[in-house]
């Protein structure tokens, strides 16, 4: 804390944050306002109205696309989560030759470039023979959410006493039924945390989508950009602030859980 207070007494150093917050943060205000605009045009701005948001609810395409997003970011959560879970479980408080390694591939998704990701996961199922549609985007969006609903459950384990584990076998309790009344319970808080951080991740993913998803399969980031690419009009902003409102309460909720005790 110290290192830290003192760091922000160079010269130069607050004005720069300032400009790095503003720059980052400032096109979104400016979006959200202009998403409230009432001219066609959106960057003339005449008057305030909820009218985009009401032509975004009456969109069918919109819908539809909306539909398709939860579908997906649903079942990859569920699956991501519970894949991650297993694996979290099964690393936790052992040391094995290769557990190194194996941890390095779990974390890989953070690293590689989504594009590779993406270029990669097409050229696999194109291998396989799957038709691009929703099983596609399915299938790499649980390979990709897996990382991120990894790491918090894995935090939580680590914190975890491993002595409460060894007290309920000793009372003949099971794997199972330690697991169910034991360790579950206990990591749920972070449980919660990475599926929130999954499907919102899921939910808002463009690149790979893009690649995998074929006919039928459009999800609602796919659709703004093809929205864009017509022109931007304040319909595009009320989607944009939509999806920019569900991903800051997906994000809160998902920290408030981690930072929960059991």
């Amino acid at each position: 804390m110290q290192a830290s207070n003192t760091l922000w007494r160079f010269r130069g150093v607050t004005p720069t944050a300032m400009l790095a917050f503003v720059y980052l943060y400032l096109p979104i205000v400016v979006l959200v306002v202009l998403s409230f605009n009432a001219n066609r045009i959106a960057t003339l701005w005449t008057g305030f109205s909820f009218d985009w948001y009401l032509k975004v609810m009456d969109n069918d395409n919109i819908l539809r696309a909306t539909k398709n997003s939860l579908i997906i970011a649903s079942g990859a959560t569920v699956l991501a989560t519970s894949f991650a879970t297993m694996a979290a479980l099964a690393m936790a408080g052992k040391r094995f030759r290769g557990q190194a390694f194996i941890n390095a591939m779990l974390g890989l998704p953070l690293l590689v470039p989504e594009i590779v990701t993406a270029v990669a996961s097409l050229l696999f199922f194109l291998a396989l023979g799957l038709d691009l549609g929703l099983l596609t985007v399915l299938i790499a969006h649980t390979v990709f959410c897996i990382p991120f609903a990894y790491l918090p459950i894995r935090a939580r384990l680590e914190g975890l006493d491993p002595r409460l584990a060894e007290a309920a076998a000793d009372l003949y309790a099971g794997p199972f039924a330690t697991f169910r009344r034991v360790t579950l319970p206990l990591i749920l808080p972070g449980v919660l945390s990475g599926a929130m951080l999954a499907f919102i991740v899921s939910l808002d993913d463009f690149v790979i989508t893009f690649f995998v998803a074929g006919a039928g399969a459009t999800t609602l980031p796919v659709y703004i950009f093809g929205l864009i690419r017509m022109g931007i009009t304040p319909e595009v902003n009320a989607v944009s602030a939509l999806m920019l409102l569900v991903s800051i309460a997906f994000v809160a909720l998902s920290y408030w859980m981690g930072q929960r005790k059991s």
